[in-house]
């Protein structure tokens, strides 16, 4: 049970550090769900608390949405590939 409500929390910080995150996310709902879950298991290993981990999880979240975004996504989200010479 504790994996399902990971899983649901994990959307709803993915959600909220999209919200954050300043400019266009070219990014799908699973890849929002999975950056949410990554960074609530990220937070889990720096904290036990509900709230702190909460909280350093949408931190954390919006960290790998611009990393995504920045490495992944591109500018114009067409990937590193894509970028103009």
């Amino acid at each position: 049970m504790e994996w399902v409500w990971l899983i649901i929390v994990g959307i709803v910080v993915g959600v909220l550090a999209r919200a954050i995150h300043p400019g266009r996310d070219p990014m799908g709902f699973l890849v929002t769900a999975l950056i949410g879950v990554a960074s609530l298991l990220i937070a889990g290993a720096v904290f036990s608390a509900g709230w702190a981990k909460f909280v350093v999880g949408i931190v954390v979240a919006v960290v790998l949405v611009a990393l995504y975004n920045r490495f992944i996504a591109g500018p114009e989200g067409g990937g590193p590939a894509h970028r103009p010479a």
